[in-house]
């Protein structure tokens, strides 16, 4: 099959991609759609201190002309508490490998979401759902390691007649490799946003912050959002 041809067969495939608006899950928007499937994304508001990532969920599938759904599960909050949700908790700083970043681990957050999705993908006729795990999550976040990542492929296949894919094809991948291939994709980083804090800029300390500073460093480029501290690009 020529690449043409399988190109044609993609364009009549649907896939979902569970988007955050941040770096891995707009990447992989961008992978999967340059691949030539049917293209839809959904994002969840489930009860997180802010909304930033999502307005510029919104941005990056207006740009795409990708159709976006964002389904509210906010009293997911009250049931999962997290630094990430509850208001009286800090968000604590540092590195991922720093043992008060589990604080932010939202329990049982990509099931959920992934489950979600699912119904949303075998709604669609969809015979894909993609979603942007990466290496530098396993360490702290247990639904981005691949054993989680085999063991959901194998239920959301049974959850159908379908039989429903479950994709994580950055599983294996260092932020910066992901970094390297959005660039290739022509990616649009200035649409994105990491910072677990909502302020006006991002904070440059927070765990997901301090991943991304360096993996723009690795790959040689300045990130184009603004930080609240200097950074030496």
């Amino acid at each position: 099959m020529s690449s043409q041809q399988r190109s044609e067969k993609l364009k009549k495939m649907r896939a979902v991609v569970v988007l955050s608006g941040g770096m891995d899950s707009t990447t992989l928007l961008y992978d999967v759609k340059n691949q030539g499937y049917e293209v839809f994304a959904i994002s969840f508001l489930y009860g997180q201190k802010h909304s930033k990532e999502l307005e510029f969920a919104k941005k990056t599938c207006s740009l795409l002309s990708v159709p976006h759904k964002i389904v509210d599960i906010s009293f997911f909050a009250e049931l999962a508490p997290s630094a990430l949700t509850m208001p009286d908790w800090n968000v604590p700083e540092g590195y991922y490998t720093d043992s008060t970043m589990k604080q932010t681990v939202v329990p049982n957050r990509n099931m959920v979401l992934l489950s979600i999705s699912a119904a949303y993908a075998i709604s669609l006729g969809a015979k894909k759902l993609f979603y942007g795990a990466h290496a530098g999550d396993h360490p702290i976040y247990p639904d981005c390691r691949k054993e989680f990542v085999e063991a959901m492929k194998k239920a959301l296949y049974l959850a159908d007649y379908i039989g429903l894919e479950l994709e994580a094809p950055y599983v294996d991948m260092k932020k910066e490799d992901i970094l390297k291939r959005g660039l290739e994709l022509g990616v649009d980083y200035s649409l994105t946003w990491s910072c677990y804090k909502g302020g006006q800029k991002a904070c440059g300390r927070c765990g997901t912050c301090t991943e991304r500073i360096e993996a723009f460093k690795k790959a040689g480029v300045k990130d184009p959002i603004e930080y609240e501290i200097e950074i030496d690009w």
